[in-house]
């Protein structure tokens, strides 16, 4: 009797072996026929040349190497501790009660990778920052202070600080770090540089 081979493959890369671990045993437990493979750095799964239908890749994995998911967006779904939303990419919240993590991967399935809905934190996919809001975003991951990204543009602080409340409100940004998301994975800014 011949054995039943795998439909598809996942990767998991994530250097938190037992948060990849318990993954790959929940997406095991809800796809038996699925090849899932865990990789502790990207440069394993690399080595490894399998193609993948989708990646779940660790946050820190995914933005230092954010120009290889970039081209595979689709298959792309980044680990996040929280409810932290990366825009224009799936996220999966695993610092949750394994039946919220499968009803997670249940609606990311159901919705697709074609829905934006879930995948952006605007929900429109596409955020237009005006020229100067964008070299206000630059100067703010370069961690200048309000005043002297006011020198640097020869404006006022007054003008800034409008900027950094129009930035925030078109991103829908929470804090800095959802500004910095942002500007990293639009390529604005790369990883190296902050």
């Amino acid at each position: 009797m011949e054995s039943l081979r795998p439909v598809f493959s996942i990767a998991i890369v994530d250097s938190n072996i037992l948060s990849a671990l318990g993954l790959q045993q929940i997406l095991t437990d809800m796809a038996p026929m699925v090849d899932i493979r865990i990789f502790v750095t990207f440069s394993e799964m690399e080595v490894a040349k399998d193609r993948f239908v989708h990646y779940f890749v660790a946050s820190r994995i995914y933005f230092e190497h954010t120009s290889f998911f970039r081209t595979r967006l689709q298959q792309t779904i980044v680990l996040v501790n929280g409810d932290m939303q990366i825009q224009g990419v799936a996220t999966l919240n695993v610092c949750q009660s394994e039946k919220m993590v499968v009803k997670s991967i249940i609606t990311l399935q159901r919705q697709g990778h074609h829905d934006s809905s879930h995948r952006t934190a605007t929900g429109s996919g596409t955020v237009q920052l005006s020229p100067r809001e964008l070299e206000v975003t630059i100067l703010l991951t370069k961690g200048l202070i309000n005043k002297e990204i006011a020198d640097r543009m020869n404006i006022s602080i007054t003008t800034v600080i409008t900027h950094r409340k129009n930035i925030m409100e078109k991103l829908h940004a929470r804090s800095l770090a959802d500004i910095i998301i942002y500007a990293v994975m639009n390529g604005y800014v790369n990883l190296g540089e902050l």
